[in-house]
């Protein structure tokens, strides 16, 4: 049995993969050090915004928004904070999805399982036809 291994999508340095990250030990540890420099200065700072916050610490805003959505940084104390929709990219607070994306989403779900059903009663119905008609022919 083989070693478990891939290229740090961040770094390209080979690691051992791990159930619990994606990427390297040392880019691990250097986005932990982000998310405390994040945590900081949003406690000194409660007024900033998102592109505020990236510029003062240099961190990127896709990957303050992905602190926030795990949970590793909270924007509760923090109004002017918003993150992107992953879809549209409209200012959100929570979540990962604007509710107007949420909405399409679910209708586009609620649609595809109503064609589904649809194909399924059509197929049904086409074996039964099917069967009377096969049944009639053994009879001959």
């Amino acid at each position: 049995m083989g070693m478990n291994v891939a290229n740090c999508p961040k770094c390209g340095k080979v690691y051992v993969k791990n159930i619990i990250h994606d990427i390297c030990p040392a880019c691990v540890k250097a986005n932990d050090l982000q998310c405390e420099i994040c945590i900081k200065y949003l406690r000194e700072h409660r007024g900033i915004t998102l592109n505020e916050l990236s510029e003062a610490t240099e961190v990127h805003i896709a990957q303050i928004a992905k602190f926030i959505r795990e949970g590793r940084i909270t924007i509760i104390g923090s109004p002017n904070i918003m993150y992107p929709c992953e879809v549209c990219g409209t200012g959100i607070r929570e979540k990962s999805l604007c509710d107007s994306c949420m909405l399409k989403l679910k209708k586009d779900v609620r649609n595809t399982m109503e064609d589904h059903r649809r194909d399924e009663e059509n197929k049904r119905k086409d074996n039964i036809a099917s069967f009377k008609i096969s049944e009639r022919l053994k009879d001959r």
